[in-house]
């Protein structure tokens, strides 16, 4: 996974300081000097002899958790931004994020850093996911919840819920992607300088030995003399990169081959001024290799539009995403960690009050966020159920003119177009009568993304952003407004009552109707939010 979401918070709050004045148990620290024996024959650090350390270090932190031995199941995607040259030293840090029911989340954080210039840089970020080995009597090991204990970790704790849930989907959109044939098709006119993909083929067989092992030298005893085989393959050559498959396998000198496990590397080559060079293309073997050119064109697919929407910045324009079923599932994501790292935020700050409704505010460089919180009296998941019924929100809110369900995705999101009160052109304030009767009405094409919680503590979450939609750009007579990050949260309390949380980070078409209200709780956000408590008393059976 892209780790920029986490990466900005740390940026942004400066959060090395808060963890180091709370101890975490799980956490591990690594320091490697970079020999010449980890290099390779450009006297960099080996990717393999890095993942390798990181493995390690992340292992430790889940054995930590677990109290019982780990064994890797998965790595997210990892970029690299740096080289590390012989003679840097690598510092890595591992933590669990968070432990679900028999998995793990652990966090890697990698820096690289120069004695003798005093200069730090990171090279990585990665998430990796563990299991325990299951007992002598076959039963998987349960694991005890992760208690957060600073910013950054609830927000690690409550966004690795979703990573998760990305995770569990990745192949089925690999299957939808060429299924629907969203992804480039074989071309059989690749030219006579295109580079037959057998060529590319290498294969390697090394017996596994002791010092192969890790330190559960025990997992080796049940194969001590096995066999591993590798198959690189380019999958393909797109302009200035290449994928590059591996698949390891291990077997016995009797008995079939185990699949031990199967990775996806990109590579970019590059000239003699550091640039990326243009690579010949690639003729895929028939049948296979086509299979496997087109998978690898839907994994790069995957990766841009990841790349695309998670590292978008808050000030880039246009603010929507255009929406489509490949894009969906890193939308949604996006959508709710958004929501979630909003909520998770150390420096709101509490404007007013008035009858137990509160209006906190949240200034980030340029941008302007608000918080509106108030506990009612009804169950958090009834109050759940009718908050994430868009459709019903015009009847309590009067920012909300009129709110369609234009898509219905999956059970947990959906798309709606949503049009709100006009605002006269410079008017500060709620909307008037005046003002609706002269200015433009305006509309949002809205995500809106539901999820329940994976644990206790975990909060019910309605996130909603903008996108795009070709079925609906803007009209005449409506003026297409966007929404970068806005929801609720709804967290169960004490005698079956209800935390409401509304957030909203304020774009300019938001900001005309809550400027007044900012300086005061005065009459549109308290009106607004106390309709809402009344709506959800009134159906709270």
């Amino acid at each position: 996974m892209s780790s920029r979401t986490s990466d900005c918070l740390e940026e942004e709050d400066g959060g090395e300081e808060e963890e180091e004045e709370n101890y975490n148990p799980t956490e591990v620290k690594m320091s490697q000097i970079v020999m010449p024996c980890h290099s390779n024959h450009r006297q960099e650090l080996s990717v393999g002899q890095l993942l390798k350390w990181m493995d390690s270090a992340a292992c430790l932190s889940a054995e930590r958790h677990a109290g019982s031995p780990c064994v890797t199941a998965s790595m997210d995607d990892i970029h690299f931004e740096h080289t590390i040259s012989v003679g840097q030293v690598v510092n890595i840090r591992a933590k669990v994020n968070r432990a679900f029911n028999t998995s793990m989340e652990v966090g890697i954080q990698v820096n690289c850093e120069d004695l003798f210039s005093d200069r730090h840089w990171r090279v990585c970020h990665a998430y990796a996911t563990f299991v325990t080995q299951r007992t002598s009597t076959g039963q998987k090991v349960t694991l005890k919840p992760i208690v957060p204990l600073t910013q950054k970790e609830q927000v690690e704790y409550s966004v690795a819920a979703e990573r998760r849930r990305v995770r569990m989907v990745h192949d089925d959109i690999i299957k939808d992607l060429l299924s629907n044939e969203s992804v480039q098709q074989v071309d059989s006119s690749v030219g006579p300088s295109a580079v037959a993909a057998e060529r590319t083929r290498v294969e390697s067989v090394e017996l596994v030995l002791p010092p192969h092992a890790n330190h559960q030298v025990s997992s080796f005893h049940v194969f001590p003399i096995c066999r591993q085989n590798h198959w690189l393959h380019t999958d393909t050559c797109p302009y200035c990169s290449m994928e590059v498959g591996v698949r390891a396998e291990a077997y016995h000198e009797e008995g079939p081959n185990r699949h031990i496990n199967s990775a996806f590397m990109t590579f970019e080559v590059l000239d003699d001024g550091g640039k990326p060079r243009t690579l010949p293309r690639i003729r895929p073997e028939p049948l296979e290799g086509q299979r496997r050119f087109q998978e690898a064109t839907a994994r790069k697919k995957i990766r841009l539009d990841r790349k695309y929407i998670i590292s978008r910045t808050q000030g880039e324009v246009p603010l929507s995403v255009p929406w489509d079923p490949t894009n969906q599932v890193y939308l949604s994501f996006n959508n709710v960690s958004a929501l979630k790292m909003l909520a998770a935020r150390s420096s709101w700050r509490l404007s007013c009050e008035k009858d137990q409704v509160q209006l906190y505010t949240l200034e980030q460089k340029s941008m302007l966020s608000f918080k509106i919180e108030c506990e009612v009296d009804v169950p958090a998941h009834r109050a759940f159920d009718l908050l994430a019924e868009l459709s019903n929100r015009p009847s309590w809110d009067s920012h909300y003119k009129k709110c369609e369900l234009i898509q219905l995705v999956d059970n947990d999101d959906f798309i709606y177009r949503v049009v709100t009160p006009s605002v006269r052109h410079g008017a500060m304030g709620s909307p008037t009568a005046a003002n609706q009767a002269k200015g433009i009405l305006q509309d949002f094409i809205l995500l809106a993304s539901k999820r329940k919680p994976c644990g206790s503590g975990d909060p019910y979450v309605i996130a909603l952003r903008s996108v795009s939609l070709p079925t609906h750009p803007p009209t005449e007579g409506y003026n297409r407004g966007e929404v970068l990050c806005a929801g609720f949260t709804i967290l169960e309390t004490k005698d079956n009552k209800s935390l409401i949380s509304y957030f909203n980070q304020a774009s300019p078409e938001v900001l005309p109707y809550i400027s007044t209200d900012i300086a005061g709780l005065s009459s549109s956000f308290y009106h607004t939010f106390c309709s809402c408590s009344q709506y959800l008393t009134r159906n709270r059976l």
